[in-house]
């Protein structure tokens, strides 16, 4: 059996206390704007609500039910883009999906993902990208249409 790299052994930790100790999953009872998106290859849901105001995202809640990486993914979001423009929300999306595409980023798209980097380990398991790209799926929809 081979052993954990750091990074693996980070990676787990980050999404194992973003599942147990999910961020931001309180329902809002004022927002702007909501959508709930699903996986029905494996019954993941993610609900995505924001309250924008003067188009920054002043508050958010991820809720949902399914497997650690898209729940953890979705608290990750949470911390991402609360207090960002939504043009800014925008970037972090197409940044996130070109990290999990396994396409060259530079330091500044990096640093704006923050830790939601650490959903990048995924890539190893293609089969799981889906999972971990729900909430930002949900996050698109909204952006989208807002």
């Amino acid at each position: 059996m081979r052993e954990l790299s750091d990074f693996d052994e980070m990676y787990q930790e980050v999404i194992i206390d973003h599942y147990k100790n999910p961020r931001n999953k309180a329902k809002l009872t004022n927002f702007t704007e909501e959508t709930l998106s699903h996986n029905p290859f494996c019954g993941d849901e993610i609900e995505l609500q924001l309250l924008i105001e003067d188009g920054v995202i002043s508050n958010v809640s991820v809720d949902g039910r399914g497997c650690a990486i898209s729940q953890s993914s979705g608290s990750l979001l949470s911390e991402t883009i609360l207090g960002k423009t939504i043009d800014q929300a925008k970037i972090d999306n197409n940044s996130m999906r070109s990290l999990l595409k396994d396409e060259d980023l530079d330091d500044k798209h990096l640093d704006s993902l923050a830790d939601s980097t650490m959903i990048e380990g995924v890539k190893k398991f293609p089969v799981r990208i889906k999972c971990a790209l729900l909430s930002w799926s949900a996050l698109s929809d909204i952006l989208n249409n807002y």
